[in-house]
Formats: structure tokens, C-alpha cells, sequence
């Protein structure tokens, strides 16, 4: 009996450590294998550019999907509008309000896509080579200075001083701007032609009357417009609301149409990274009911397979409810935007975005990533598109 016992005890020990060994064999497996991704449709964008050390991601994926646009309509594919002409127009528009208001409205660097449709439509665009805004010391944008000067700048003004405010206040202030991010160009010269913001704008077809915003939530009627509450939105721009499926079927149609599309999301789930998902924590960690699958794992390897990033694995399944509750209860908020510009699908047919993003040719995709269909229904905030990229049913709804 002895015998057979311990006979069947060595047996027993190596059926474990093949268990184990094939486990750890599996998870090697698919940690090589990671994301495959197969485009099923992508459109022309700009080159990566790096926001670097700023809160401007706004005015980088709204420039992005301008120099889209304009592709689409004959510019070259290399167009480089400059980003920092909009963001100085954007603080004076600002600041003027801030005063207004008397302080009582958020002043950072932070902002919404509208705000770079309301500087094309009031002043245009420029060329990035005639303001690269890049006048304080550094090769790469860092605004943690400017912003702070600019708003102590403001507070003393609010303060009121002098009971009366001066006629002296916006210019000084139009100044700190000059002196960081250049001189505001009156006219300058492209390809041996001359043009002014406005003109430039024009030459190459953009007009902020093309485009729309939308959002989905259910605290405001459907088919109207609202404002997204958020602090970054200050100039209180509105969207269209439509339910959540029409939203994507908006991304989806500009898409397959040869359009892109500007995106403002939310970045700060665990699960966001070169690929965005939103991970089925719970039957991740069900999945192989072997404890050996999280034995002699350190805490980073565990979260890789719980947060689904070394590759694909079962998603939550996003509807409006569950959207409206995140934002309602501030899990989901704007802190970044991003410009999609396509759709791809994974090695298990999931459907992805693909993302073009502004921190420089970083990562696995050299500066773009990749958000799965549960994540962009799960933290759109809004996406701003072409009006002629909108399926016609939709804009009969919203009486267009």
C-alpha cells in the first residue's frame, strides 16, 4: 500500500507541475502573441506630434482633424497647422471671460475641440512654420510657467485695485502671450503667396459651419442640443445629444466615408494604454478555476491579465445606463482628446479605433493607439465630425 501510494503521489506531483508548467507555458504564449490587429479601414492623417508638457491636448486633436479635413479636400499630406496660434487666441477669448465673470471660471490650459472651431471662424489658422511657439528657451512645448503667470496675472486684475479696471489690462496681458508663444501674424507668405489667418483658412476649405459635435446622455433630452458640464468646456459650446448607438453609427459612417473623427475621452481607467479596453475584471479572474493561474505571479503580471494588457480578453458589454452613471458619478470625465481616424479589429475579430494621439512617436504604435468598441461607448465624451459624414436619417431627427 505504501508503495502504491507513493506511486500515485509522484504521479499526482507531476500531473501538477505539467498543470503549472502549462499554464505558465499559456500565459508566455499570449504574452508574445499580444495584440494583432488588422485595419479594416483607415484615412489619411498628419504626422504625431508631442504636446509635450501642456494641457493643450484639445487644440492638438482638433488641429489634427482640420489638417484631415483639408487633405480630404486637396491640401498636401504633409499640411502643419500651427497649434500654438489657436491656443494664444483661446487665452485672450478666456481671459476676457475670466474678468467678465470675475474669476468665477476655470483658467488653465485645459479646453474643448468648439474652442478651435470659434478661433477658425473669428481669426483663421496659420501655418505651424509661422508660429511655432516656441519663444521661451525650449525646444518642446512646456506651459506650467505661462499658465501660471497668466493666471496670477488675472487674479491681480480681478482683485480690482484701482476700483475701476484699466484700459492697460489686455494688453499686458497680450503680452505675456507675445512674449512666450510669438508675435500673432497679420500676414505671412505661403508657396510664394501671401495670406492673412482668415485667408489661409479659407484657402484651404475649413469653415466651422461644416461640423458638428455630438454627445449621448441621458440627463438632457435626446435630439437637442446641451452643453457638456464640464470646467474645460468654457466657452459653454454645445453638442448634439443622440442615444449611444447613434453615436457610434456617426463614427462608424464618417469612417467607412473616408472621414475622421475628433474624439474627447476619458484616460483614467487602469485599463487605458496603447490598447484601450474595458476589461472584464471579474471573469478575468474566474477564468481557470486552477489556482496555479496566479500563483508565483508578482501584482504587475496579475493586473496585466485582469486589465486584459498583454492581449485581448473578455470586455463589459457598455450601455447608455451604465455610461450615464459614470459620468454622473465622475468616473468619466474630459481629460484628454484624441483624433480616430479608422477601425481594425483584433486577432479575436473585436472591433478597435485606432487613435491618433499627441505625446510624440511613443510606444508600440509610434504615437497612435488602439480603443476598442466597449471603451468609446463607455467614455465618449463627445466627437466633433464633418456634417456631410452624419447618416441622413440622424440629421432628420435633429431637424437638418
Amino acid at each position: 500500500m505504501k508503495l502504491v501510494k507513493n506511486i500515485s503521489l509522484l504521479i499526482l506531483a507531476g500531473a501538477v507541475s505539467i498543470s503549472a508548467y502549462a499554464q505558465k507555458n499559456k500565459k508566455n504564449e499570449d504574452k508574445q502573441q499580444g495584440y494583432i490587429f488588422t485595419t479594416v479601414k483607415a484615412n489619411p492623417v498628419t504626422e504625431v506630434k508631442n504636446q509635450n508638457e501642456t494641457g493643450t491636448c484639445w487644440c492638438f486633436a482638433t488641429i489634427s482633424f482640420l489638417e484631415s479635413e483639408a487633405i480630404k479636400k486637396g491640401a498636401p499630406e504633409n499640411l502643419d497647422l500651427s497649434e500654438m496660434f489657436v491656443v494664444s487666441k483661446s487665452y485672450t477669448e478666456r481671459a476676457i471671460k475670466y474678468i467678465r465673470l470675475d474669476g468665477s471660471l476655470k483658467f488653465d490650459a485645459g479646453s474643448d475641440v468648439g474652442d478651435v472651431l470659434d478661433v477658425l471662424e473669428s481669426d483663421g489658422l496659420v501655418p505651424n512654420s509661422v508660429m511655432p511657439g516656441l519663444n521661451y528657451g525650449a525646444k518642446e512645448h512646456i506651459h506650467w510657467e505661462l499658465t501660471e503667470v497668466l493666471k496670477g496675472y488675472l487674479q491681480a486684475v480681478v482683485a480690482n485695485p484701482n476700483k475701476k479696471l484699466s484700459t492697460a489690462w489686455l494688453n499686458g496681458f497680450n503680452n505675456i502671450l507675445k512674449a512666450y508663444l510669438g508675435e500673432m501674424p497679420q500676414k505671412f507668405t505661403v508657396d510664394g503667396k501671401e495670406y492673412t489667418p482668415k485667408s489661409y483658412a479659407e484657402s484651404l476649405g475649413l469653415n466651422k459651419d461644416e461640423f458638428i459635435s455630438f454627445t449621448s446622455f441621458t440627463h438632457h433630452p435626446f435630439y437637442e442640443k446641451m452643453v457638456i458640464d464640464v470646467p474645460d468646456n468654457w466657452r459653454w459650446t454645445q453638442s448634439y445629444n443622440i442615444p449611444l448607438d447613434e453615436m457610434l453609427e456617426v463614427m462608424d459612417y464618417a469612417i467607412e466615408n473616408g472621414y475622421t473623427v475628433g474624439w474627447v475621452s476619458d484616460m483614467s481607467e487602469k485599463s487605458w494604454g496603447d490598447v484601450a479596453t474595458v476589461p472584464d475584471v471579474e471573469a478575468n479572474e474566474k477564468a481557470g478555476s486552477d489556482e496555479a493561474r496566479w500563483i508565483g505571479i508578482s501584482k504587475v503580471e496579475k493586473d496585466a491579465i485582469l486589465y486584459n494588457r498583454n492581449s485581448p480578453g473578455p470586455e463589459k458589454q457598455i450601455n447608455q445606463e451604465i455610461r450615464q452613471i459614470a459620468y454622473d458619478n465622475k468616473q468619466t470625465t474630459d481629460d484628454h482628446a484624441m483624433h480616430v481616424y479608422g477601425i481594425a479589429k483584433d486577432q479575436n475579430g473585436t472591433k478597435y479605433y485606432m487613435v491618433k494621439n499627441s505625446w510624440g512617436n511613443k510606444g508600440p504604435y509610434n504615437g497612435h493607439n488602439y480603443a476598442s468598441e466597449s471603451y468609446v461607448r463607455y467614455k465618449t465624451m463627445n466627437i466633433l465630425v464633418n456634417r456631410a459624414a452624419v447618416p441622413a436619417h440622424i440629421l432628420k431627427k435633429l431637424g437638418m
